[in-house]
This record gives structure tokens, C-alpha cells and sequence, in this order.
């Protein structure tokens, strides 16, 4: 069973590789009866791993879909799990704020990100959701929309400011 799933490391080229639309047929070729048991599995994930966003790839799934959500702080406690998920349009206004990452651990970098973004994705039900989102939900569906392209946020800062929060890392790995 692929419920043994891990985290990979950020220099696995899975990490920064776009991910294909993800179908229903490939569940079962990674041990996945539904699109409520890899959303099960991927939260159980994030939350063991303590995230508040996991795309399948940070876990070696070539699956076009990541959750978020699931902290009592963060509305509610309100999941996501977005499927084949799409940005349809951004703010103008954008926001510094800093974000961390299960694929780089201890690693925080100031990420300026438009406010509010208008996006479209697939339910586990299979239905499709088009909203807006503000906030928290805003940034992490940004930041992990980011990986399924095949991004991941240590490229949304210079050279010298990643260094600096390498060597932040470092100390506190220490």
C-alpha cells in the first residue's frame, strides 16, 4: 500500500516538476481505492508532518492536487482538498508575509503574494468550485498551486535573502 508515503527532499526532481491533469484511473495504479482516501491520506500527512498545506508531490505522487486547511485557527478548521486546481485571476494588491515549507523544513522567507485570488478546482466528489479566496486560504492555495506547477517558493526570493534564511535554519537545526 502507498499509505507509507514521505516526505521527499527538495532535491528530488519530483519536487520541481509540473504535474499532469490529474484522472481517476490513476488511483489505482498507487494503491488508492478514491478520491476520498488520497485526500485522507494527504491529510493525515500534513497534519503528521504539522502543515497546513501538502501537494501530492512533495509526497512522490504524480497526482495534480494538494489539501489545505484543517487548523482550528485558520477559519474554522475548514479543509480543502483541490483537485486539477487553477488560478483564474489575482488582486492587484499583494501582501508580505512569510511562509514555510514541509519540503524545506525550518526555512522561512518573507513571500509577497496578491491578497486575493479567484480559483477553480475539482471537489473529492468530483464537482467542480470556482470562489475566492482571501487571507490564509489565499496564501497556501498559492503556495501549493505553486508546487503543482512545479515551483516552490525558495525561487520567489533572491539569492541573498535565501542564504540568510539558510543560515537560520541551520542554527535552529542545530
Amino acid at each position: 500500500m502507498s499509505k507509507d508515503l514521505k516526505l521527499i527532499p527538495p532535491t528530488d526532481p519530483r519536487v520541481c516538476s509540473a504535474i499532469a491533469p490529474f484522472s481517476d484511473d490513476m488511483l489505482k495504479e498507487h494503491d488508492f481505492k478514491d478520491r476520498q482516501e488520497l485526500s485522507d491520506t494527504m491529510f493525515s500527512l500534513m497534519f503528521k508532518y504539522g502543515g497546513i498545506g501538502l501537494s501530492a508531490n512533495q509526497v512522490g505522487l504524480p497526482f495534480n492536487m494538494f489539501v489545505m486547511g484543517g487548523h482550528s485557527k485558520i477559519e474554522n478548521g475548514k479543509k480543502y482538498t483541490c483537485i486539477n486546481p487553477k488560478i483564474v485571476s489575482a488582486s492587484e494588491e499583494q501582501i508580505l508575509f512569510k511562509e514555510g515549507c514541509l519540503t524545506f523544513p525550518f526555512l522561512f522567507l518573507a513571500i509577497k503574494r496578491p491578497k486575493t485570488v479567484v480559483v477553480q478546482y475539482e471537489t473529492v466528489e468530483g464537482g467542480e468550485v470556482e470562489e475566492t479566496l482571501d487571507g490564509m486560504f489565499s496564501r497556501i492555495y498559492q503556495h501549493e498551486y505553486d508546487h503543482t506547477l512545479g515551483r516552490v517558493f525558495t525561487e520567489r526570493v533572491s539569492k541573498l535573502k535565501l542564504d540568510l534564511a539558510k543560515k537560520k535554519a541551520d542554527k535552529i537545526m542545530k
